[in-house]
């Protein structure tokens, strides 16, 4: 048993109907070449979260079609009904209109969603392409956003695309997931000097080097991370592991498992 069971929130992780879930997972898996830890059922997470004592899932999933977006934030909606410890997040799609998008975000304030999850490689659109700039006007100053970044094999997600959105909407909150930029962790100077810019921690410990990782968090500073699994691809016991073998302090640790969290989504 860890030093913080019970309170630990993971701030980035994906569930799927039971139908469809076992699809999602595999399609996850060949997008990326990696094996999944599990199928990204609401039981598996649940069980996968108690191993570490988890209390909070900051849960969601990405529309890939403009047509998913109520289905799937009706799931999402449901879902955090149904289990109190869920903090749902929404998708949008960047073929929304303006008034569909006001629609959607009406929904989700009223269902008590948290933020937006976006995801530039799987939706097929850069993340400062102006089709999204719909979004952002909607979202800033009301909703913050998390939104998968960084991956050398595209150029949708590229840091330094999130870094210029930024700066144009500065009351815009994000959390650049992956560290601020899965396998492209050597282009970060680009957001230094922003105050609206948050990262996580999943899907990147397990490839940067421990003082590389370290010197990233200091640089800025712990009171930035959130402590995510990306589940179902990785799980709990291996990111929490992963997390505290960085050797940080443990109010360092406390602030990225649990209270940057609850501050950023103002959750208790």
């Amino acid at each position: 048993m860890n030093d913080f069971w019970g309170r630990i929130i993971d701030s980035h992780a994906h569930i799927f109907p039971h139908k469809i879930a076992l699809k999602a997972s595999e399609s996850i898996g060949k997008f990326y070449g990696l094996p999944m830890a599990a199928v990204g059922t609401i039981g598996q997470l649940l069980e996968s979260g108690s191993k570490i004592g988890a209390a909070r899932y900051v849960v969601s999933s990405t529309a890939t079609k403009r047509e998913q977006v109520r289905a799937i934030n009706g799931f999402i909606a449901e879902a955090a009904k149904r289990y109190p410890q869920f903090v749902g997040l929404m998708t949008l799609h960047q073929d929304m209109s303006p008034q569909e998008i006001e629609e959607e975000i009406g929904f989700a304030v009223k269902n008590d969603f948290k933020g937006i999850k976006l995801h530039p490689d799987f939706q097929e659109v850069a993340i400062d392409h102006r089709k999204l700039y719909n979004i952002y006007c909607a979202a800033q100053g009301r909703l913050p956003i998390l939104i998968h970044t960084g991956d050398k094999r595209y150029s949708y997600s590229n840091p330094y695309r999130l870094a210029k959105v930024l700066r144009e909407f500065p009351q815009l909150k994000a959390i650049a997931a992956h560290f601020g930029g899965y396998s492209e962790w050597d282009s970060l100077d680009c957001y230094k000097g922003l105050d609206n810019i948050f990262f996580d921690t999943c899907s990147s410990l397990k490839f940067l080097p421990r003082e590389k990782a370290r010197r990233i968090v200091c640089a800025f500073g712990a009171e930035r991370f959130l402590f995510g699994t990306d589940f179902p691809m990785w799980s709990h016991e291996e990111e929490l592991k992963l997390l505290l073998n960085l050797g940080l302090s443990s109010k360092d640790v406390e602030c990225i498992l649990y209270k940057n969290a609850e501050k950023f989504y103002n959750i208790g």
